[in-house]
């Protein structure tokens, strides 16, 4: 199976030609806090080149849903679902914090994982995968020290983009984590892969919004009607 990856949720522009026999035959992260969507398409033209692959070749898109950036997320996934529609390929998404999780818990599914992401004005996105990766506190917004608080469970890892925001207030009395690892942006590779054995209805690819956009209309620059 060939995978077409696509990743715009957060601060980079990433996308991946995944063979699941042959492993990443591409792939491409390229850091950007705005203009994913004049760089997206270009970027996904170059990597089908550089994986010497078509989009007849293609016979699933993974793409991410979020939590993330409300621009970046339309990005994605409108190029997600443009693709599988002019191909006739399935498209399926998966959550950013799911991407984020799942090499920690290939690696070891027997310690507690804690996923978070900053979602700003002291709040994270949060979810918490228990043995066996299953969920045992579903994607939520959080304020920091409530997150800390459901994340101090015993023994546990946290990452993301957040891990360094909860380690710093992780309580002196609670056992500390095994492990805090930052990373800004989900591995391009393990959302390739995670769509590869993804499971869920390709009709369901809708973005994962935890809170409201932070840009509201104000009604004092609204003009008055006649």
């Amino acid at each position: 199976m060939r995978v077409l990856a696509i990743d715009t949720a957060l601060e980079a522009c990433s996308t991946a030609v995944l063979d699941t026999e042959a492993g990443v035959l591409a792939s491409e992260s390229r850091p950007m806090a705005r203009g994913h969507a004049e760089a997206l398409m270009p970027q996904i033209a170059k990597l089908m080149s550089d994986a010497e692959t078509s989009f007849a070749d293609i016979d699933r898109i993974a793409v991410t849903t979020g939590p993330g950036s409300f621009t970046g997320l339309r990005v994605g996934l409108s190029a997600a679902r443009g693709i599988a529609l002019a191909a006739g390929k399935p498209a399926f998404g998966l959550t950013t914090l799911a991407a984020f999780a799942a090499p920690y818990i290939a690696d070891d599914d027997t310690i507690a994982l804690a996923v978070a992401i900053d979602a700003r004005h002291e709040h994270v996105y949060l979810q918490v995968f228990g043995p066996g990766g299953r969920t045992l506190v579903a994607p939520r917004l959080a304020g920091v020290r409530d997150a800390v608080r459901i994340a101090a469970n015993g023994k546990t890892r946290v990452v993301g983009p957040a891990a360094d925001i909860l380690a710093a207030v992780w309580p002196a009395s609670e056992l500390a984590p095994v492990l805090v690892e930052r990373h800004s942006v989900p591995d391009i590779a393990w959302v390739a892969r995670l769509g590869a054995v993804a499971s869920t209805s390709p009709d369901a690819l809708k973005p994962l919004y935890l809170r409201a956009p932070d840009a509201q209309p104000q009604a004092a620059a609204r003009l008055p009607r006649r």
